[in-house]
């Protein structure tokens, strides 16, 4: 019969101890052999995994249940050996491949003692490894590229994908739906990995990346749109043509509109996910000067610039930290 180490005993408490005499025997027993007190002594680090071990197995009821049945075969565990053998193994050396049930089982007696190894192995008359149980396959991921407009607006694409990896390989069209943003996942559920041992498949994660627009930019559900405008146009105001999602549309620039400023579209952004509302569109005006001047036109900025009625840096707080 495979020897069997007392764990009772490396702990130093009796077979009917109660869980708080293990468990202070362990604290005192891990500090004795703690390998921090005793750097120079090898035989004091085996004696702690011994301590460890037992008192893993003890402080558990079921574990110690099985062991005071079966000894350390009884808190054994599955492993797979370098021949790729699946294996019962218990303590440091004790080990049985599946095959080895026969021999296993005389050498514990059979009767009450082989009841575990009936309940690992599935009885004397059952040798065969147990059925696998089915598994569901792994999620896939799968990016997708999308212009600006397919984004906002939604659009049905084609997705070319491959569901195992001797598989042959697939179009599905996807619908893609409207205002999704950058980096959003879509789940088509049941097309990712194939099953194991007849599990479901798992479900296919699009990954959605959308292309820059020349013209506008996103930030959530609203849109931006930097609008040139001459100095006249932001000086007395004007009428301006410019796109949005929807098609061209006509804005009107107040008098006096100073560079940076934001005029609001309402509703002209995109859509909202699981909503009939949409955001807005965002009209960012930049002033630009004449590069190239008749000298016509620089007499007419001239004689502006002698009547312009207030400094635009009067206010801007320098001259009082310069002066100061």
């Amino acid at each position: 019969m495979p020897q069997t180490r007392d764990y009772y005993g490396i702990l130093g408490v009796s077979r009917s101890a109660s869980q708080d005499e293990i468990k202070r025997a362990y604290r005192a027993m891990a500090k004795k052999f703690h390998p921090d007190r005793n750097p120079n002594d090898p035989s004091a680090e085996q004696k702690f995994k011994e301590v460890q071990q037992a008192y893993n197995v003890l402080r558990d009821p079921q574990k110690r249940a099985e062991y005071d049945q079966f000894g350390e075969a009884g808190v054994g565990q599955w492993s797979t050996n370098p021949r790729g053998q699946r294996v019962y193994q218990w303590g440091s050396e004790s080990a049985v491949n599946v095959e080895d049930l026969e021999d296993l089982m005389s050498a514990f007696g059979g009767g009450r003692r082989a009841s575990i190894f009936d309940e690992f192995f599935g009885g004397r008359q059952r040798r065969r490894k147990p059925t696998p149980a089915p598994q569901r396959g792994a999620d896939e991921e799968k990016q997708i590229s999308l212009s600006f407009e397919q984004a906002i607006h939604g659009a049905t694409v084609s997705v070319r994908l491959r569901p195992g990896p001797n598989g042959p390989t697939e179009s599905l069209e996807v619908k893609i739906p409207p205002g999704v943003e950058d980096g959003q996942k879509i789940r088509l559920k049941g097309k990712g990995h194939r099953g194991v041992n007849g599990g479901p498949p798992g479900d296919l994660l699009l990954v959605c990346s959308t292309r820059p627009h020349p013209c506008f930019t996103r930030r959530g559900g609203d849109v931006y749109l930097d609008v040139p405008v001459t100095i006249t146009e932001a000086a007395i105001g004007a009428k301006i043509e410019v796109p949005s999602l929807d098609g061209r549309v006509t804005v009107t620039i107040p008098p006096g509109t100073p560079s940076g400023t934001k005029l609001r579209l309402r509703g002209r952004g995109v859509k909202k996910r699981g909503s009939d509302q949409r955001g807005d569109q965002y009209i960012v005006i930049s002033i630009v000067p004449p590069t190239e001047l008749t000298d016509e036109q620089r007499g007419l900025f001239q004689k502006l610039r002698e009547h312009e009625p207030t400094d635009p840096r009067k206010n801007c707080g320098w001259w009082k930290e310069t002066t100061s």
